[in-house]
């Protein structure tokens, strides 16, 4: 079974079909946009959706390498790119669903609200976090940067999966709806806590095979 999905993850077929599935939400938001599907209210629709789809797309984000290592799949780290690209995609989309609908593109309100409201704030400051790492995401990016700096630079995603919860937590806070919000928090807060304990692990291991080389 798990030869048969990397022999999956592997065809030339899996990178445009992962494309295409990371695609589908942004294409069903046009369509009901333009059928009036969104409800009463399709800015807050437009919103809503497109921030849970920037949640979603880094919770996905952030199990490539658990589901790799724990699985067996070395071929999902082919899509981890792919997918970061898609993060940073919906949070522009949900940026720019705010500064239209909201803000009427005012520059000054935007910056005047980012200032009053804290969950804007800490919104903006995800959003700010995440252009680096979109715009180092090349190989071309790596090779300038080395991999160790890169790697660095890199695990600001982990920052930005703290800030985003925060936001999210922020927005529901006034409506006292608290159920998503606790999905992704222990969804990311798992993730997160796995690659902290392979971290410690890792260190850990680190003096007993110093130890072994040195005798």
């Amino acid at each position: 079974m798990r030869a048969r999905i990397n022999e999956c993850l592997s065809s030339p077929f899996a990178k445009p079909f992962a494309f295409v599935l990371g695609l589908l939400p942004f294409v069903w938001l046009v369509a009901a946009a333009v059928l009036d599907w969104l409800g009463a209210n399709p800015a807050e629709a437009l919103e809503r959706s497109s921030g849970d789809w920037t949640l979603r797309m880094l919770c996905v984000v952030l199990a490539i390498t658990p589901l790799r290592t724990v699985a067996g799949l070395p071929y999902l780290a082919r899509f981890r790119r792919m997918a970061g690209l898609f993060v940073y995609f919906y949070a522009v989309l949900h940026l720019l669903a705010y500064s239209w609908f909201d803000m009427g593109f005012e520059l000054s309100d935007i910056a005047k609200d980012i200032v009053k409201r804290p969950f804007i704030l800490v919104g903006f400051t995800a959003m700010v976090l995440l252009t680096p790492l979109a715009l180092t995401s090349f190989n071309r990016a790596i090779r300038v940067l080395g991999g160790k700096r890169w790697q660095m630079l890199h695990r600001l995603v982990y920052a930005v999966a703290v800030l985003a919860v925060v936001h999210f937590f922020w927005m529901r806070a006034g409506k006292n709806n608290f159920a998503e919000v606790a999905v992704y928090a222990l969804v990311l807060g798992g993730l997160l806590g796995w690659r902290m304990a392979q971290a410690i692990r890792k260190r850990a291991l680190q003096p007993s095979s110093n130890l072994r080389t040195q005798l």
